[in-house]
């Protein structure tokens, strides 16, 4: 039996006054369409990634909704989470690709855990390159098997590409978190554009009192009265880390006691965390005011908390990013953000809210310093961006596009997902559900599409027809 993962209770009536009401009652009508179905996710980690974060809020949310929910991940030795890893940054566009005994080992793992999935469900979702294989080594039986691909697979390595999609013919849907993420040739007719959340209720995004904050940011041996920058992320080399203390560097120049943290979770299927966190060390060694936290030496989710509520500016400075959901934590919490133009942060920070984008360490750089003398302006663009995540990046908004595509998947036709008049119309460019009727709309051949932004609207506009083709999937 696949190792089930324990998680607490959650009430979407919780999220009254927090997630907009529309929503909250969007994900009831769609909830009790599916009473009584039996859900599974299935991941690699419990702990220590974005994913692993998404399901601790959505799994006890279903169970409240009158689904049966079931977290289980896979197990692996060292040399399937190396191959894996491989693949993951081939996915990415990483020219290495997979050796063979990198693909036997993987397979070989994926055989060993389809045979521990004993149970039987209406539904399984299965997160990114890790489990893939589950389904063609156990069988699609009954449920609606679903491939939620976290990550960004439009250039990946052609070998990589190649062994994996010869694994995901069976799928009933794959879900990207962008439409410019879907890969080439994807075997499997529909595609479901969904984009991740931040759960404002848990103990990393729940408010905290500021005494308690400055309390945390002391125990952890940062100086609350100083100026602060923040990474928080996966030591990995895509989000930069060096030239985040390169930016920072420069900017010291001007500012001699700014302070930078670096707060990373090692995670159990990531073991090059390990190789780039010393990196870093050696990199940050002589200078006393670079701390370097994880969640191995105390640093949990209060710690990420305060860290990104007392921020003066919360940095993410990513090279290629799935999504990047710390940037709409900062923002969430009214800090400014200054960040890589890559994957879906534009989409987090979207018509210039949340602070500013950058390519390259001296943009960075510039970017920070302005942010830092300038607070009024930090703080109206922080602002702007925690409204735009109260619309579109709380949980609830993601519950309820799983619903959804459940729901279609059960009645074998697309959902409606594109006419603005609908409750549950959707972003034919990212995919996001829209429950605002004053949201940014037009008409391209005679069907009218809602946008949860101008630049959303604007990329349409631009390349109709592309979105279309993915909005609107051939059953």
């Amino acid at each position: 039996m696949l190792q089930s993962v324990d998680t607490g209770e959650r009430s979407l009536e919780a999220y009254r006054g927090v997630a907009p009401d529309d929503t909250l009652a969007q994900v009831r009508i769609e909830a009790e369409r599916l009473r009584g179905a039996r859900v599974l996710h299935i991941n690699a980690t419990p702990y220590g990634g974005g994913v692993s974060e998404l399901l601790r809020s959505t799994v006890p949310l279903l169970n409240d909704l009158g689904l049966i929910a079931d977290w289980r991940i896979i197990s692996g030795d060292e040399a399937f989470f190396e191959a894996t890893k491989a693949m993951h940054n081939g996915l990415q566009g990483e020219p290495a690709g997979l050796t063979h005994g990198q693909r036997e080992t993987y397979l070989a793992n994926a055989r060993r855990n389809a045979q521990q999935l004993e149970e039987r469900y209406d539904f399984i979702f299965v997160h990114d390159p890790q489990p893939a294989a589950v389904l063609p080594f156990h069988g699609k039986g009954e449920a609606r098997w679903i491939w939620r691909c976290h990550i960004d697979t439009s250039e990946p390595e052609p070998g990589v590409w190649a062994f994996l999609r010869d694994l995901l013919g069976d799928y009933d849907a794959v879900i990207y978190t962008m439409s410019e993420f879907v890969a080439p040739d994807l075997p499997v007719a529909r595609v479901q554009i969904v984009s991740p959340a931040i759960d404002p209720l848990s103990p990393k995004n729940m408010e905290l009192p500021d005494t308690t904050s400055r309390e945390v940011l002391e125990w952890v041996g940062v100086h609350p009265e100083r100026p602060l920058i923040t990474q928080v992320s996966r030591f990995d080399p895509w989000k930069d880390p060096l030239g985040v203390i390169a930016a920072y560097r420069l900017v010291r120049e001007d500012v001699p006691n700014l302070q930078l943290v670096l707060a990373g979770s090692m995670a159990l299927d990531d073991p090059e965390g390990w190789r780039v966190y010393r990196e870093i060390s050696a990199e940050a060694a002589d200078d006393p005011k670079i701390r370097l936290l994880t969640n191995l030496t105390g640093v949990g989710n209060v710690e990420v908390n305060a860290l990104q509520r007392l921020s003066d500016v919360v940095v993410q400075k990513s090279l290629r990013e799935g999504f990047g959901l710390v940037v709409s934590e900062a923002l969430w919490k009214r800090t400014p953000v200054v960040a890589g133009r890559a994957g879906g942060i534009p989409l987090q920070m979207a018509d210039g809210v949340g602070g500013a984008l950058v390519q390259t360490v001296e943009q960075c750089a510039t970017e920070i310093a302005a942010l830092l003398k300038d607070p009024e302006r930090a703080r109206e663009l922080a602002e702007q961006g925690q409204r735009r995540i109260r619309d579109h990046f709380l949980t609830p908004r993601l519950v309820l596009d799983e619903l959804c595509l459940m729901s279609a998947l059960v009645e074998g036709v697309p959902r409606p997902a594109t006419d603005a008049s609908d409750a549950t119309a959707r972003d034919p460019v990212c995919g996001m559900a829209i429950t605002d009727p004053d949201a940014p709309s037009l008409t391209y051949n005679g069907k009218r599409y809602a946008f949860c932004s101008r630049a959303c609207e604007a990329r349409f506009a631009d390349r109709p027809e592309r979105f279309v083709a993915v909005s609107q999937p051939v059953v």
